[in-house]
């Protein structure tokens, strides 16, 4: 019997695919890989921008999977929406927690202040040209990191994100 192959993190990330064709999970892990590496480079503030952005494909990701299970709506027609919300912020308090019942809201508990720190960094970074250092950029990444987990693995018990070597050392 053959040996099944070993997943790679290229294959996670979906190497080789043009980006738009990657599955939102490879584009969240596309982002994360490159984070990893902006803050092995002492690349502090464009590693949190990353961070945000893995968190607002983790939110499409948790959006579409909500949406597609809750209506006839067509992908173009959400991408319309996800689109029209624009931001992390946006997309967490229009799209994904209004359609939430009481009891489904349970396990999204703890994902709002999450987003709100990674957003409100991120937003100071693009608006303003703050720079980050070291320590605030990791307590950032550390906020998105536990959003994203939590948020995809409502949808996919297994995800689990994974740092490029030496992040964090």
């Amino acid at each position: 019997m053959a040996k099944k192959a070993k997943k790679t993190a290229g294959d996670r990330r979906g190497k080789g695919k043009d980006y738009d064709d990657r599955s939102d999970i490879e584009k969240i892990h596309t982002q994360w890989h490159k984070l990893t590496g902006l803050h092995n480079r002492l690349e502090w503030s464009a590693a949190v921008i990353r961070a945000a952005s893995a968190c607002e494909i983790a939110a499409n990701l948790a959006i579409r999977a909500e949406y597609a299970d809750r209506s006839t709506f067509s992908t173009k027609y959400v991408d319309k929406l996800l689109y029209w919300a624009n931001g992390l912020n946006n997309k967490m308090d229009k799209l994904l927690l209004p359609m939430l019942s009481a009891a489904e809201a349970v396990e999204f508990a703890g994902l709002k202040p999450l987003a709100k720190t990674v957003y409100e960094q991120r937003n100071k970074i693009a608006h303003s040209g703050i720079f980050l250092d070291e320590d605030e950029s990791k307590a950032v990444i550390e906020a998105a990191r536990q959003f994203i987990e939590k948020l995809v693995k409502i949808y996919d018990s297994s995800f689990k994100l994974k740092d490029r070597k030496g992040y964090g050392e």
